[in-house]
């Protein structure tokens, strides 16, 4: 199907609302755009130490379109009637011509709305996304130099200036989490291993000589959870409760779908475990059926569910 010709569902829908902010102008500027997809919220921000309002605020438009997917129907909302009546009316373009360049490219591969919102009317979204591009202009301000700050953050959860493994230089780091209390957590991921049929039929049928395919993957994707601290640098070692992982054929047969659950009750979440059992199920799969079948695809690995600590509950959409 042509790109042109594509059909557009409700989960290809997007809310986004931007703003970008300026101590001076020009100065330490920030931007921020809420992408709000059903129940989903993700959360981008950054900045740059000495730009322009205007600036900013093309920049929160320009990243909060290209943090969707090209064929997506989009509505923009914007307090910046620079921004939206320069997309909607025409205004000539006399400055920032590099940024429009972008924000045109982006807008083009998606299809885009745009809604100016008064600025300070008590919308949330808008509100919070003013709240988080003052913050990283006065972050600016505070530290004088660039540093990496795109923030990614789902259901509102707790805004930390800046993607949380990097400090205010940019260097990784692992987080301290010894003030956070003790909560229970719970993370659920999934992957699929496309294969052929008759790859399929001989894993149901025992047919492969290293043993039981399914039995062996679910073990090891038990002990790869286990040992998460040990492969994902800056991941705290948790006291895991339980580790699940079912192997089930996909719908209409042409492979398998693997399903990771983990638990535990610590500070910290506990989404690299599962992710990490899904993966490593899904290559104990390949590498036990690969003399059958090189063909074989991973794929599809992702975060499906997790639920406590301060952020909250996330599902998929």
């Amino acid at each position: 199907m042509k790109e042109t010709e594509r059909v557009t569902t409700a989960a290809d829908k997007f809310e986004i609302y931007t703003d970008g902010a300026c101590i001076g102008n020009p100065g330490p500027g920030g931007w921020a755009a809420v992408i709000v997809q059903g129940t989903s919220e993700v959360q981008l921000a950054g900045g740059e130490p000495k730009t322009t309002n205007n600036r900013m605020e093309i920049t929160a438009v320009i990243r909060g379109i290209d943090h969707v997917p090209p064929g997506s129907e989009i509505t923009v909302w914007s307090d910046s009637e620079y921004v939206i009546k320069t997309m909607t009316r025409g205004w000539k373009r006399k400055v920032n011509n590099d940024l429009w360049d972008q924000l045109d490219a982006a807008a083009a591969k998606r299809n885009v709305s745009w809604e100016w919102v008064r600025g300070h009317s008590g919308h949330p979204y808008n509100e919070l996304a003013d709240d988080l591009a003052r913050g990283e202009a006065r972050e600016f301000r505070r530290t004088g130099s660039e540093r990496v700050s795109d923030l990614y953050s789902s259901h509102g959860t707790d805004a930390e200036q800046g993607l949380s493994h990097l400090d205010s230089t940019g260097k990784a780091r692992m987080v301290d989490v010894g003030e956070k209390p003790d909560t229970e957590r719970v993370a659920e991921a999934k992957g699929e291993v496309k294969m052929s049929q008759e790859t399929l039929r001989l894993i149901k049928e025992g047919g492969f000589e290293k043993g039981d395919v399914l039995a062996t993957a679910r073990v090891a994707g038990v002990m790869a959870a286990k040992q998460t601290s040990n492969l994902i640098p800056l991941c705290h070692p948790l006291p895991l409760t339980q580790v699940n992982v079912d192997i089930t054929p996909l719908p209409g047969g042409g492979g398998l779908a693997i399903t990771c659950t983990a638990r535990t009750r610590a500070k910290t979440g506990v989404e690299m475990e599962a992710l990490t059992g899904v993966s490593i199920a899904a290559l104990t799969i390949y590498d036990m059926c690969k003399s059958a079948d090189r063909a074989m695809v991973i794929g599809d690995v992702r975060l499906t569910h997790k639920s406590g600590g301060k952020s909250g509950d996330y599902r998929a959409p």
